[in-house]
């Protein structure tokens, strides 16, 4: 006779081996590329990891891929077209395919779209690029790169910037989100704006202006009394008087006006250049939804605008961008506007926490912007009677309130890697070491603070915009750390320059240009077993010329 056996115990006992060894094989899995971030740049750079037969993995803090690409920013900021290349083209590329279907122009007759984007054509018929599109468009797009390569991704991942980074030596051997997730590499990509990876893994960096003297530059730091776009208050015929009961300083100041000094020209300081929404908005009557009031909503953040269209200002439209289907890229424009001018300081060291916070005082603040233009009785009839004919677009960012997904970090953390780009690069005062591709969009800054003048008057300070003499170089160095820092490390989108040079290198072709560079890198230091820093240049040269990424002005697209 056989003995009874109870098989429950055996049974949960193997199921407990059977999983504790798979998990096993799953955290032994060592990826040859991991990539961290969702934005346009990460999908690049997975897809050249994939074209050089290389195992990739892209994890992502976004759900939605793309970034600032896929969320409002439709309107390219293309500089000169001519040397876009690679895949950053293709994405353009696809982009004109998916805009020569009928079924594309939903709201608007294709034939009555307006072709005229940053001073030249939007569709370009013989390149066959579109450079202005809509953001379900753009992540349609991003989707079919990553469907088509078969590009695994992790969305909703976040790495945990206190211990998440493991490290021996001088090379991370894996990450770790959140959630309690491992990811193993030989190479890795930080392609997220703030920069967040690199910080973990103890590679230096910069938050804030550099004073002119620590680069040799001249429009870094602190640049009082320039007055280079149309976001100052010079735009008026009259100055504008700070304080909640005007001629009455101890009445304290209005909303939004800092009651520091701005400091000394050309000196550094931690602030940054103002962080907004690119909002896709629509003015055709089935496709509009009105703009919504905040819960927290408070008319008297905006007594300033008030003030401003008081003295004359009517350009509350200058910057309503048209992109395919009656819909805009909506962003700042005045001197008092979309960008929320010195709330956003602290986003770049700041917790998960901490940084919803700040994103969500942005969307409150643009939220409450558009309602009381819309509603307001105080603001002109002539703008409100014209502005309510606009809504958000009610097929965009559907999953959000039809509002974007991702905030405009214009600029946060800034690596000090093995070479650091300046205007001197860019103004071409200076030759740039090892091109791994090419940027061209103006030198531009954004305002950084708005502050009070020793005549009492309110004023922007921060907002440059720099003309170049064409287009420039960026360097090798600046998208790899110092070798002692990390050896398998490629950052190509918080990347080493000043804040100035940023100021230009910061357009997201340029991202997608210099992902597609980091892996390429990446796969040949990889395929040497040689730290990145270690990469003959001449090598990576060839290769990314065969990759049609354009890297000297006498190079042409084939």
């Amino acid at each position: 006779m056989f003995a009874k056996i109870n098989l429950k115990p055996v049974l949960w006992a193997s199921l407990i081996l059977w999983s504790v060894t798979a998990c096993s094989k799953v955290q032994e899995k060592v990826t040859d590329i991991v990539i961290y971030g969702g934005t346009s740049a990460a999908v690049t750079a997975a897809v050249q990891a994939k074209k050089m037969g290389k195992s990739v993995i892209i994890v992502s803090p976004d759900i939605h891929l793309g970034g600032l690409s896929s969320g409002g920013l439709g309107w390219t900021d293309t500089g000169k077209k001519e040397v876009i290349g690679g895949l950053s083209r293709e994405f353009y590329q696809r982009l004109y395919s998916h805009y020569q279907s009928d079924e594309a122009w939903k709201w608007e007759d294709k034939a009555a779209y307006g072709n005229v984007g940053q001073g030249t054509a939007a569709i370009d018929g013989d390149a066959r690029t579109m450079w202005i599109f809509e953001p379900h468009a753009a992540e349609g797009v991003f989707e079919d790169f990553i469907r088509e390569y078969e590009i695994e991704v992790l969305r909703d991942e976040w790495l945990d910037r206190e211990s998440g980074v493991s490290k021996e030596g001088n090379k991370i051997v894996a990450i770790r989100t959140l959630s309690g997730k491992e990811f193993k590499g030989k190479m890795f990509i930080d392609a997220t704006y703030e920069g967040d990876l690199m910080a973990a893994a103890g590679v230096s960096y910069h938050v804030g202006r550099e004073a002119n003297n620590v680069y040799d530059e001249e429009w870094n730091g602190v640049q009082t009394d320039v007055f280079h776009h149309q976001h100052h208050f010079n735009v008026l015929d009259e100055p504008i008087d700070p304080y909640v009961i005007k001629g009455d300083p101890s009445s304290g100041l209005l909303p939004k006006i800092s009651g520091e000094h701005p400091g000394e020209k050309g000196s550094g300081d931690d602030k940054i250049q103002a962080y907004c929404f690119r909002l896709c908005m629509s003015n055709h009557p089935d496709n509009r939804v009105a703009f919504p009031r905040p819960e927290n909503y408070d008319s008297t953040q905006y007594e300033l605008l008030v003030r401003i269209f008081d003295a004359g200002w009517n350009q509350w439209f200058g910057k309503f961008d048209m992109i395919p289907n009656r819909k805009t890229d909506t962003n700042n424009h005045g001197p008092f506007s979309s960008d929320n001018i010195g709330m956003n300081y602290d986003y770049p060291e700041a917790s998960y926490a901490r940084r919803r916070e700040i994103i969500r005082e942005h969307e409150d603040y643009q939220k409450g912007l558009l309602y009381f233009v819309a509603n307001d009785p105080r603001v002109p009839a002539s703008i409100q009677e014209r502005f309510r004919e606009w809504g958000l677009a009610k097929d965009e960012f559907t999953d959000n309130g039809n509002w974007p997904h991702q905030i405009y970090v214009r600029e946060a953390r800034r690596m000090i890697g093995e070479f650091v780009m300046t205007e001197n690069e860019l103004l071409q005062k200076k030759s740039t070491p090892g091109s791994i591709g090419m940027g061209s969009y103006t030198i531009d800054s954004h305002n950084i603070q708005r502050y009070v003048t020793k005549e009492g008057h309110v004023h922007n300070e921060g907002d440059i915009g720099v003309s170049l003499p064409g287009p420039y170089q960026i360097a090798y160095g600046s998208i790899v750390p110092k070798e002692q820092e990390c050896a398998n490390l490629l950052v190509p989108v918080a990347v080493s320059s000043s804040h100035i040079a940023f100021g230009s290198i910061r357009m997201e072709p340029v991202f997608m240009i210099l992902g597609e560079s980091a892996a390429t890198a990446a796969s040949m230091a990889l395929d040497e077993g040689i730290a990145v820093q270690k990469l003959d240049y001449d090598k990576l040269k060839t290769q990314l010329e065969a990759n049609n990424q354009i890297l000297s002005k006498t190079q042409t697209l084939k």
